[in-house]
């Protein structure tokens, strides 16, 4: 029975985009790890982020602004800082090593931060501040940041043309019994690839997501995706909404403070310099940090006192017609589950696109996963 949803497993999804990733000449581990980061966002439920962009790096490394043979530089480190030029990498592999040596770092000295400039798209933010979480590379209990400037999508408010990125920043912290807390939010409303999943659905925008060239409130997402491509005017409003009245100046000065982190502080491009190219994305930096719990207080008393807080949180009683209270990250643990019992769920039209792209590289698609008898 066809359906306008498939299931795909994990591990079939990461083979399919691993495949992929070699046949345009990554290396094998920054093909797994760019594989690894794709299917991370699908299995946390965040769509926009996963295997629905896989066409859009194939089409980045075949033009050259995402390039596969180029070894990222170490521009400047001491014993708790770092700035790696990513020459044009891809975004996520050389993320990913950036931010486990800024763990190693931290484990020496009790914090460090790393800045990686001239790099690309690096998928979620919040899988590089997870990786402080995992005991293998850390060793000991640790705090996880990781943030990214993007092209120029988010007006300024009281403005209408684009002047900072979606600039997402993630946090993670460990709980003990609890699962632990994972903030990972873009500092606009939605980032572009929400848009673009509107886009797929041919579903008009919540009003209050962007605005046209003039500063209004625009509902159709083919003619913001084009206005933002062509820089015509308009984009995605800061995180709060439009104007002052609930916060859309917060969310403006979060994004900026990003980019300065990102882009000022790592001697790269920010604000308007940075656009998207038609087909792919553009050239972007990113920060990192970690810090040792042990270096503030006891860490077994401070996982305790996190299960306190999280407990609590999810404890509260819910709001008339709402099922539950959730703290960030538990959503997407709960999401992550579901997918390794039952397969990642994707849009028959991304299937059918992913399809294409198999092809194109002579890589064979993953089957649909069959569920209950019939194929989901």
């Amino acid at each position: 029975m066809m359906t306008d949803e498939v299931r795909v497993t994990q591990e079939a999804l990461k083979a399919f985009c691993r495949q992929v990733f070699r046949t345009l000449r990554l290396a094998e581990e920054d093909a797994d790890t760019a594989a690894d980061v794709l299917v991370a966002a699908d299995m946390r439920g965040i769509p926009s982020h996963g295997v629905a962009r896989l066409p859009r790096y194939v089409r980045g490394l075949r033009s050259g602004l995402m390039c596969a043979d180029v070894s990222p530089e170490v521009v400047l480190e001491t014993p708790s800082s770092l700035v790696i030029d990513a020459r044009g990498a891809m975004g996520a592999p050389v993320s990913a090593r950036t931010m486990r040596q800024v763990i190693t770092k931290a484990r020496e000295v009790g914090a460090a931060f790393g800045c990686v400039r001239d790099s690309n798209h690096f998928g979620i933010a919040g899988y590089y501040a997870m990786l402080a979480l995992d005991p293998a590379l850390t060793e000991m209990d640790m705090i996880g940041l990781a943030m990214t400037n993007t092209a120029a999508l988010g007006v300024p408010t009281f403005g209408r043309d684009p002047m900072f990125g979606t600039n997402p920043l993630a946090f993670a912290a460990p709980a003990d019994e609890e699962r632990a807390f994972v903030l990972d939010m873009a500092t606009t409303v939605v980032t572009r690839g929400k848009v673009e999943v509107y886009g797929r659905r041919r579903a008009r925008l919540p009003e209050g997501w962007a605005v046209d060239e003039t500063g209004q409130p625009a509902t159709d997402p083919e003619h913001v995706l084009h206005n933002l491509t062509y820089q015509i005017g308009g984009g995605i409003v800061p995180l709060g909404g439009l104007g002052e009245r609930f916060g859309g100046h917060k969310g403006y000065g979060l994004a900026v403070m990003v980019d300065i982190l990102c882009g000022v502080l790592s001697g790269a491009a920010f604000g308007a310099d940075i656009s998207d190219e038609p087909g792919s994305t553009a050239r972007v930096s990113h920060f990192f940090g970690a810090l040792r719990v042990d270096t503030f207080r006891e860490p077994q008393a401070f996982r305790q006192d996190m299960d306190r807080l999280l407990c609590s949180l999810r404890s509260l009683p819910p709001a008339a017609g709402e099922a539950r209270v959730y703290f960030a990250g538990l959503k997407e643990f709960e999401y992550a589950a579901a997918c390794r019992r039952d397969g990642i769920p994707l849009p028959r039209k991304v299937y059918d696109q992913l399809m294409e792209t198999g092809a194109a590289c002579d890589v064979p698609l993953p089957a649909v996963r069959t569920v209950g008898g019939a194929n989901c």
